[in-house]
């Protein structure tokens, strides 16, 4: 008996460190609503500025798994914000906030279940660590949103191709970011009303009660000076029974399905739409129509509808054209056609493109991916893909697509440009000659 009170003691302290630690992951239901920047066109560049109405509050930030730099780097970027934007609130999927907060002094915020439809309406930004596959899963939380919260990426991953920061860059980047469309007075004006301010005068932000832009040290970035933003196009995704209705949302479509998809079940791609044969022995038959008019009937091993910013993934495997992404335009690649004269197409982005497997199909079905992920129901015989580009300008200004933070290239440079052609050549070897080194 006397041996089991210390057991009782260790396992009440148990029980209450646990909870302890529990209480650092708070719901995300308690966040304000998400602030949604405006994108505005710039002199004598391709590339739009971000303007915020007001200081971003909620952030969330998505990771590559099972690295521990990345690990590491997650934590001493967290711990700079939290200490440096004492107002912004970090958020995580559940089971990153469970294995991160732990590591943090202050709370941090996930939703209660990986599906739920609050991220839409809570995330002001989105910070990526780790590759492309990173920044895809990121974006496939809003697959279901007409627009996404601007991202800000960190290459830590395998290629990188789309990521364009180098993580040692964290500090200037956020504060970019964060910074981005305030204007002098909008935080001078807080920091010093009379105008009697000198530097170095004041000190902690979080002592002197300030809050928002008035909390940063330095000069704010100016409305002129926004954040370079590239709009990123997405494809958009409908799929239909023989019988011309709509298919009921699939789960496995998007890492964040909800029951209120964008007109009624459609989703957003950002990469790609992949039919293709699966393990059947057969060749897949495919009916593809244009603008409503019939082109052809694929024999193949599957197709590809490819934005511009995934022409540089599937795509390109399959013998697809290279798009720089500011070209508004579809890619429709076949994949390993029987055909040696199918060759694949750019078509222009409001251009309607329906794939719709032949009765004449010898398997059952045939494998539907959105984004690299399957869904669980295939497409049947009869049934068809609706896909069109996402229309991301409106009388109303820029909306929707994935807005992708650009790194600036310095005094001078080209930055609508830069970033793309420096992928090109230095990640994947545009034209690199067959045994060469550099």
């Amino acid at each position: 008996m006397r041996a089991s009170r210390p057991l009782a003691r260790l396992s009440s302290l148990r029980s209450f460190s646990t909870s302890l630690q529990r209480r650092k992951v708070l719901d995300l239901a308690a966040l304000p609503q998400r602030i949604a920047p405006s994108y505005q066109e710039t002199a004598h560049q391709d590339l739009l500025s971000l303007q915020w109405p007001a200081p971003p509050r909620n952030v969330l930030i998505a990771r590559k798994e099972g690295s521990r730099k990345v690990s590491e780097a997650l934590v001493e970027y967290c711990e700079h914000v939290q200490s440096t934007y004492p107002d912004v609130n970090l958020i995580f999927e559940p089971d990153v906030a469970n294995g991160t907060h732990g590591s943090l002094k202050d709370p941090v915020y996930a939703p209660t279940n990986p599906s739920s439809p609050l991220l839409r309406s809570k995330v002001d930004l989105i910070t990526t660590l780790g590759g492309d596959g990173t920044i895809l899963h990121a974006a496939s939380l809003f697959a279901t949103a007409s627009s996404v919260p601007p991202i800000l990426s960190f290459s830590m991953g395998t290629l990188g191709f789309l990521g364009e920061w180098k993580f040692q860059e964290y500090k200037r980047a956020f504060r970019e970011v964060y910074m981005s469309g305030a204007g002098a007075g909008d935080r001078n004006t807080i920091l010093d009303p009379a105008g009697t301010h000198q530097r170095g005068s004041l000190g902690d932000p979080a002592d002197r009660g300030l809050s928002g832009w008035s909390s940063v040290r330095g000069k704010s970035m100016g409305k002129s000076r926004g954040s370079r933003v590239l709009l990123r196009n997405r494809l958009r995704v409908g799929i239909f029974e023989s019988d011309g209705a709509r298919t009921i949302h699939d789960e496995a479509s998007t890492s964040a399905a909800t029951a209120e998809g964008v007109a009624g079940g459609d989703v957003f791609a950002m990469n790609e739409v992949l039919l293709h044969r699966g393990r059947t022995p057969h060749l897949s038959q495919i009916q593809i129509f244009l603008g409503g008019r019939f082109l052809t009937e694929a024999v193949a091993d599957g197709m590809l509808i490819s934005t511009p910013t995934g022409s540089t993934a599937y795509s390109l495997s399959a013998g697809g054209s290279i798009v720089h992404p500011l070209v508004s335009s579809l890619l429709l690649t076949p994949i390993c056609p029987r055909s040696l004269s199918f060759r694949p197409l750019v078509l222009p982005a409001n251009t309607p493109i329906v794939l719709r497997l032949s009765d004449k199909n010898r398997a059952e079905e045939v494998e539907v991916s959105v984004d690299g992920v399957r869904r669980t129901r295939g497409l049947s015989r009869g049934m068809e893909v609706r896909v069109v580009g996402e229309d991301i300008k409106t009388e109303e200004g820029w909306r929707g697509g994935i807005p992708s933070i650009v790194r600036p290239c310095g005094k001078g440079g080209h930055e609508g440009e830069d970033h793309w052609v420096g992928g090109l050549n230095g990640l994947l070897k545009f034209n690199h000659p067959f045994g060469e080194d550099g």
